[in-house]
């Protein structure tokens, strides 16, 4: 099992096309803190093995403000 697992396990059980979450709210299902990286909106887009983990469920983000972010479901051939 993966690091951000947990959060893609926690992503693909809701109903809701969107989530708002904090920093303290994501790392506490992932049972671990987020990297300091986290904090840049490029740490959220791009190919690294989190952002593998929440598209794998069908989402994208998008960093909302300090520590905060916002989980949405793509559309289908997004």
């Amino acid at each position: 099992m993966g690091k951000y697992d947990p959060l893609a396990a926690f992503l693909r059980r809701r109903a809701a096309d969107d989530i708002e979450l904090t920093f303290t709210e994501i790392e506490r299902r992932l049972g671990a803190l987020l990297p300091k990286a986290a904090q840049a909106h490029g740490w959220w887009s791009g190919d690294g093995v989190q952002v593998r983990a929440w598209s794998a469920v069908g989402f994208g983000t998008e960093l909302t403000g300090p520590e905060r972010v916002r989980f949405t479901r793509r559309s289908v051939g997004d």
